[in-house]
Parts: structure tokens; sequence; C-alpha cells
């Protein structure tokens, strides 16, 4: 399947200074700065095989890791698409991506895309909804740059797992601004996008994961 060209436009670095840059999550961008070297080690590895099975993969086009900082999920899912591009607000975790994994990045808020309309054929999001300053409009983003027939994968933690209001309350603590949603609240935010949501999935621990397809248009 032939993709046409899409014109990623990257911000100019200089632009992003603390005190202006993003409204509500500076902090967060400062933390992941600081952690940047570190962050896949730190994390691990990612469930790829989950990832693949549940964004039905592979699949010819491209794949879009919003929020991806380092590529660390998305790098894995390179072999299943034509191409990987990851997003994220922190220069330095981009450029980790970069020289770790040789990921296409794009310094830009989820919110405010820099792509045309349904340029992806998938969208993964992983560990970063809850960082999202304004979450419905990054989610109505996420929704526009899909392709219709593609799919979108949000993986996240489960805010009604204990462990997981303590992980709430200690990220505030750190002025990390962070605010999670259940995964019921998620897939509710996400038909209101459109998107046909999926049955929710859960593991033993602590993880869920909202998938959402983008209906073809009979018109």
């Amino acid at each position: 399947m032939n993709n046409p060209a899409v014109s990623y436009r990257v911000y100019d670095p200089k632009r992003f200074k603390f005190q202006d840059m993003l409204r509500g999550t500076g902090y967060v961008n400062r933390h992941f700065d600081w952690i940047a070297f570190a962050y896949d080690r730190l994390l691990g590895p990612p469930r790829t095989d989950k990832l693949v099975r549940l964004l039905n993969l592979p699949v010819r086009g491209r794949l879009l890791d919003a929020g991806g900082g380092t590529g660390r999920a998305s790098a894995a899912l390179h072999p299943f698409v034509d191409d990987v591009v990851v997003t994220d607000i922190s220069l330095p975790m981009l450029r980790q991506g970069r020289k770790r994994n040789g990921m296409t990045t794009v310094l830009a808020r989820t919110e405010e895309l820099p792509f045309p309309d349904e340029v992806f054929e998938r969208v993964v999001v992983v560990d970063a909804l809850h960082h999202f300053s304004t979450q419905r409009a990054a989610l109505a983003e996420l929704a526009r740059v899909l392709r219709p027939g593609g799919r979108l994968l949000i993986e996240e933690p489960d805010l009604k797992r204990p462990a997981v209001k303590v992980v709430a309350v200690l990220e505030k603590l750190l002025l990390m601004e962070s605010h999670f949603i259940t995964p019921e609240g998620i897939a509710q935010e996400l038909s209101r996008t459109g998107l046909s949501v999926l049955p929710i999935r859960h593991d033993f621990r602590f993880r869920a994961w909202i998938a959402a397809d983008k209906p073809v248009s009979l018109s």
C-alpha cells in the first residue's frame, strides 16, 4: 500500500522555555528531561507481544507513538509497520530515542499534533495519557490523525488498583501534575471522538488496555 508523504513539522526547541512552553505541564517536562538518560532501564522492556496483538499487527502504514519519549515501547513495533513516528514534549527523551532506537521523532504536544488528518494506520499511547495536560483534546487529536479502519490503543495504569492510587498521590507530591482516569473513563472519552471502543483488557497486576477503531465511512 502506497502512502502519501507526511510533512513533519519539528518545532524550534528554543521556543520550549520552561516558564511559557506548556502551561500546566512544565514540571512534567522537567522530570522527564532529568531521567531521559536512564528512562529505558528504569522502566524495563515493554509488553511487546501484548501491543502487537491488541494493535492487530502487522499492518502496512505508519504508527504514531504519542507521548512516546524514548520510543521504548514502539521501537520493538517497527518490524510490524512501515514507519514509526514518536512525539513527545521532552527533547532529551526524544534525543535518547534517536540515539538508541533510530526513531523518527517530533517535538510536539499531543493536544496539538502537527500532522494532517488521517495519516496513521495505528496510534499507541503507553503509560503517558495521565501526563497529558488536556486529555480530552489529546484524544480528539489522536482520533483525527488516525486513518479510517485504523486502531488506537492506550495502555494505562488502572486507577482502580490500590497500588496505582498510591502512585497517583506520589506523582502529585512530586508536582508532576498527573491526572489518572479509570479505564472506563478513558473508554467513554474515546467514544466521544467517534471511535468504536473495544472491550477493555486488564492484566493481573495493574495495567489496562483500551483499544478503539476508527469506522470506515460508507459515503
